[in-house]
């Protein structure tokens, strides 16, 4: 059986597909597709966003075998897998990129638990769904939230500074979010293991 390889003059040619073969050989990638993807579409299953060639040269047998829940990656150049990272997040708040103007968290809200009755007044927040199922509280009073939506994996909604809000676990399983502040709301590096510290945290305050 004739064997396959991509084209040895030309740098960022995909791996063997025949549809990006070249119609006159058969047998390269063809030199003349610029910008073509270097990797197979399942070998990209094994290096996801999170892998960095240069890092060091270990082989991963998963994406997130070096992944730090515990590590704030602000405020230089950082690349992730938000969905696969939100969703294996287990802390209530986990403080992931914090920089000059902008914030990015992931949450875990536990069943028939919430967020909590909180106002940002200088800050937008956005928040997207990437597991499970909630519904968020907005309004322009605490004792009268007027604003109500059902929301679930795939579902974003934005917080508007100076809004009374909250989001409350209506599903089964953890409630997974994350977050983005502008400008930051929280210290870089915070870590709220429980819903509880949080509160402690922001008492402290």
């Amino acid at each position: 059986m004739e064997e396959y390889y991509t084209c040895p003059y030309y740098v960022n040619t995909p791996m063997y597909r025949p549809y990006n073969m070249c119609t006159t050989c058969k047998k390269y990638a063809c030199p003349y597709h610029m910008n073509n993807p270097m990797y197979h579409d399942n070998f990209n299953m094994r290096y996801a966003a999170p892998y960095n060639p240069y890092q060091d040269n270990k082989d991963y047998d998963t994406e997130y075998e070096y992944f730090e829940f515990t590590k704030d990656y602000g405020p230089g150049p950082f690349v992730v897998n938000i969905e696969d990272a939100t969703i294996m997040n287990r802390n209530f708040r986990t403080a992931l990129w914090t920089g000059n103007h902008l914030q990015l968290t992931l949450m875990s809200i536990e069943v028939g638990d919430d967020i909590g009755y909180e106002i940002h007044p200088d800050i937008d927040q956005f928040i997207r769904v990437e597991d499970g199922y909630g519904l968020v509280l907005m309004g322009e009073d605490r004792n009268h939230m007027d604003f109500r939506a059902l929301v679930q994996s795939g579902y974003a909604f934005i917080i508007p500074a100076g809004t009374w809000h909250n989001v409350i676990n209506t599903g089964d399983t953890p409630l997974k979010v994350y977050s983005i502040y502008a400008p930051p709301k929280h210290p870089w590096g915070t870590i709220h293991e429980t819903k509880e510290d949080a509160m402690t945290d922001n008492h402290e305050d």
